[in-house]
């Protein structure tokens, strides 16, 4: 179950239903079946910009963003969707603090759904701190499909682990 490391925290169920895709060789048949094509936003300046255009339909009044960059440091497995912090940084006698979203450079080659679940739970983060009620209702606002994308990213990441790329 090692293979399921994504999976952690689901019903059994769920990861049975999962353990019986890949057994039978179907796991990449489902997820090209769902979602076909692979994004284009490749560049780091594309990946800022695209972002932006998601901050600005949503979170209008939020802290302002210095980076989002795709990033190869990132270990996947406690971050898989990114990470977002907050820099302070003392200049003369201010402090100025700014935030970052860096997203693993695995979803460069990926659907485009699970860019924007990845890039709407890292802007969340500028209003909610804490994976809480609050932090998931405004997920869901910014993308209804927020809990279906997470589970079929989580999919997708298993799918790598097994068989490799999928595009």
């Amino acid at each position: 179950m090692n293979a399921l490391k994504y999976l952690k925290g689901y019903p059994t169920t769920t990861i049975d239903q999962v353990d019986k895709l890949i057994k039978a060789d179907k796991l990449s048949e489902v997820l090209l079946s769902k979602y076909p094509d692979c994004h284009k936003i490749s560049t780091n300046k594309a990946l800022y910009a695209f972002t932006m255009d998601l901050k600005k339909q949503f979170l209008r009044q939020s802290n302002p963003l210095s980076k989002v960059i795709y990033d190869d440091k990132i270990d996947v497995l406690h971050h898989a969707l990114g990470m977002h912090s907050f820099v302070s940084r003392v200049q003369g006698n201010k402090l100025k603090s700014k935030s970052e979203i860096r997203i693993d450079s695995v979803f460069k080659r990926s659907p485009a759904e699970f860019l924007t679940m990845i890039v709407v739970h890292e802007l969340a983060h500028l209003k909610e701190k804490q994976h809480n009620k609050a932090f998931y209702k405004l997920c869901l606002h910014m993308e209804p499909e927020y809990h279906q994308l997470e589970f079929d990213m989580r999919l997708y990441l298993t799918h790598i682990d097994l068989v490799g790329k999928l595009y």
